[in-house]
């Protein structure tokens, strides 16, 4: 598989917490997904980029919170996380560039 330009647009970047960290000892990496993708173009777009087989694909929606901007309400953008299982032997670096 090529990476075409839609595989760009569905992975957007990859989320580096302490929660992710212990996720990648178990062969998981958590991508923020474009909030309209589904977890085949996600599954798809992954093995385009990374060049990996994917085991698996869960996805969550964080909704934004409602914050006050200079005296103003409002409201942080929904974000779309998924976590990545990855086949054994697979694996994508993104602590590279920290």
């Amino acid at each position: 598989m090529s990476a075409k330009a839609q595989h760009y647009d569905i992975v957007r970047k990859p989320i580096v917490t302490e929660k992710t960290t212990m996720a990648s000892e178990n062969g998981a990496v958590v991508f923020e997904v474009a909030i309209d993708s589904n977890k085949p173009q996600i599954k798809e777009a992954v093995e385009a980029l990374f060049g990996v087989k994917v085991k698996a694909v869960n996805t969550t929606i964080t909704k934004g919170k409602v914050k006050r901007f200079k005296g103003t309400t409002g409201r942080r953008k929904d974000v779309k996380k998924a976590y990545v299982t990855l086949e054994e032997g697979n694996t994508i670096d993104v602590t590279t560039g920290l």
